[in-house]
């Protein structure tokens, strides 16, 4: 467990640092109405998006350790709390400031955590019938339409909208990579979780690029934590057999409830609030402000 946990956990920090420079490098480039090649070309030439692109696929790398040797539950509440590290980060990188309620937040996730991964048991089954696969994929395809209706929408609630089939997306990849058959070359490339595990990634981070256009980076993170962490949590739970330590259940429910928790505090955090950063950082953020006007 203290493999996975460390894993986890680093994980976390390449996940928060990466929103903050996808946050920046997103917002650098021309707003899209509609999903085009050149939008992806666009966030690929800037190298703050790059960036956070990168730390996202290394966090992703480390995450895969986890997700095999952890339960779903504790794997999903420590990763989701990269949004505490995405305040911290912001205020190191972008001068940003800390509110009460942001402390709060930061240290809820801290007490959260520490009491979920006391409570947590050993991982449930890596392997699932066939339909779960297919499932899987399925889902998949679904986030990917989704995501073409709802970009030519703007404002919150398409940025909460986007930030949630986003969370759906990286909710699949969790569930694709616990259960993939990985036994050899042939068997993943036969195994519709391995498309799963693509196109959830694919169609997620393309909704949270959408969604970081039209909200705060906090904004869009937290619209999809429900998505992305009770989701997989409860199919590990009801499907792969996820459990808490004996005795310890009280102990691992009630770190989920408070990390969860400190998460939606932190969704308050104006990371990229443009009238609260020094003038030589607003200008690199750009002209529009961090959250749009209704």
């Amino acid at each position: 467990m203290l493999l996975g946990l460390t894993t986890a956990l680093a994980a976390t920090v390449c996940f928060g640092f990466g929103a903050v420079f996808q946050a920046r490098g997103a917002r650098s480039t021309p707003r899209a109405d509609r999903v085009r090649a050149g939008l992806l070309a666009a966030l690929l030439r800037s190298w703050q998006f790059l960036l956070g692109t990168l730390l996202d696929i290394l966090g992703f790398v480390l995450s895969i350790v986890a997700l095999r040797t952890l339960p779903l539950f504790l794997v999903q509440a420590v990763t989701n709390a990269s949004l505490a590290v995405t305040a911290l980060a912001a205020v190191w990188l972008l001068g940003a400031r800390l509110r009460r309620g942001d402390v709060a937040g930061i240290l809820a996730v801290v007490i959260g955590l520490t009491l979920l991964a006391l409570g947590s048991g050993e991982a449930g089954r890596d392997h699932a019938p066939a339909a779960f696969h297919w499932a899987l994929l399925a889902t998949a395809v679904a986030i990917l339409l989704a995501t073409l209706l709802l970009v030519r929408r703007s404002g919150g609630a398409a940025a909460a909208g986007l930030g949630l089939l986003a969370g759906v997306g990286f909710g699949i990849t969790s569930l694709a990579v616990r259960v993939l058959d990985a036994s050899g070359v042939g068997s993943v490339l036969t195994d519709p979780a391995a498309y799963a595990l693509a196109l959830g990634g694919l169609g997620g981070y393309l909704a949270y690029a959408l969604a970081l256009q039209r909200g705060t980076v906090t904004a869009a993170t937290a619209a999809g934590t429900v998505a992305e962490t009770f989701g997989p949590a409860l199919v590990g739970v009801v499907s792969l057999g996820d459990a808490a330590r004996p005795g310890f259940a009280w102990c691992a429910l009630t770190g989920f409830a408070v990390a969860v928790g400190g998460t939606f505090l932190l969704s308050r955090f104006g990371e990229l609030d443009t009238e609260a950063l020094p003038a030589s950082v607003r200008a690199g953020a750009g002209a529009e402000p961090a959250v749009p006007p209704r």
